[in-house]
């Protein structure tokens, strides 16, 4: 009898909460209805509808939400030692020479061939960090990018590849800098490297160029504060220096053509290496400097032994990935204005002054 009961009273709870669940159904059928029939009245006049955060959250000027951080003290600014350039080759009793009865000036170079199985011919003692940076606790301090690849990967992008020109990569004046290496993907057919995009915060960009993002990481950054991000990079790589025993220093390096394309968006290009699919799975690993158009086989960087891991395969990306990097470039403490354009590509660096540690 007591089972019985018991068997009653649950049966009742079930029927209860299924009444109460079918009510409630239909009272939110209900609300949803007077929803939709009060879609597209208008306000009374003089109302104004006011807008929730959500909606101003996503409010901009026609492009990425932009959005600076609260005011504060940038801990890193002039933190860069401004290390001067040196003599690549030189010369101990008459000067810099240019010939076979040269020395090394200071150290390895970069940027330079990433082909799978290459190797510099200069012997050095650097050891090149493999693991992942953020395992050895860096953090990505800046990015910026270049026009044309530093770095070269037959087959990937190299001398024989092609762009929006239509030449094949020469040494030539582009837009007030000096272009690199192009990839192979371009197809003037193809309307996705040939549509115009309509760019809002990235400068003298165009769908179809080659060029090589770079994330400067390091170790004495400002990780996880709004002072990780600096301009000049330097500023960030040496923010909480302490001696050069300690300091870990590294660039992320990738390459792409740009496409009008959203089934090629990635949503962050800001904090380094897309690391998806094939996209950074075959990397080429070894020490060298500081780039930039500025430098060549005759004038070298005297910042050395950085650690450099390169995707050796250049990937198509939407133009809008590239336009929301730059956007949250705009978005940083730091003025990253000056990174919102391609840097010049310096020229490859000889194998005399390429590290001998690819790993």
């Amino acid at each position: 009898m007591r089972r019985s009961t018991n068997i009653a009273i649950v049966l009742l709870a079930v029927a209860s909460e299924l009444n109460y669940t079918t009510a409630s159904q239909l009272r939110t059928l209900k609300g949803n209805k007077n929803e939709k029939s009060t879609k597209g009245t208008k306000s009374p006049k003089g109302t104004k509808k006011k807008s929730s955060k959500s909606e101003k959250a996503t409010k901009c000027d026609g492009g990425f939400p932009i959005k600076k951080p609260p005011s504060g003290i940038n801990t890193c600014a002039g933190k860069d030692p401004g290390f001067p350039d040196i003599d690549c080759y030189v010369n101990a009793m008459s000067g810099p020479v240019f010939n076979n009865t040269y020395i090394i000036g200071k150290s390895e170079q970069s940027g330079v061939n990433v082909t799978k199985g290459y190797n510099g011919d200069f012997n050095v003692i650097s050891v090149p960090l493999t693991n992942p940076f953020w395992v050895e606790g860096m953090c990505a301090v800046n990015v910026h990018f270049h026009l044309g690849t530093e770095h070269l990967s037959a087959g990937e992008y190299d001398e024989n590849g092609n762009g929006p020109t239509g030449e094949a990569h020469s040494r030539i004046l582009a837009e007030n800098v000096q272009s690199g290496y192009k990839c192979h993907h371009y197809d003037a057919d193809d309307s996705k490297f040939t549509k115009t995009y309509e760019w809002k915060h990235c400068k003298d960009v165009h769908v179809g160029e080659t060029y090589e993002v770079h994330w400067p990481h390091s170790n004495a950054g400002a990780c996880g504060t709004l002072n990780q991000f600096q301009v000049p990079f330097a500023d960030g790589v040496f923010c909480n220096f302490i001696d050069v025993d300690s300091l870990k220093a590294g660039v992320q390096a990738q390459v792409f053509t740009i496409v009008n394309d959203e089934d090629y968006y990635y949503p962050d290009l800001m904090h380094g290496m897309i690391v998806d699919g094939d996209k950074g799975k075959d990397k080429a690993i070894y020490t060298g400097s500081t780039t930039g158009e500025k430098r060549s086989n005759e004038v070298c960087s005297q910042v050395t032994g950085i650690t450099w891991q390169v995707d050796r395969k250049c990937h198509m990306i939407s133009a809008s990935t590239f336009d929301k990097m730059c956007a949250d470039m705009m978005s940083q403490r730091d003025d990253m204005s000056t990174a919102l354009h391609p840097h010049g590509a310096r020229e490859l660096v000889d194998d005399a002054l390429a590290a001998d540690n690819h790993a």
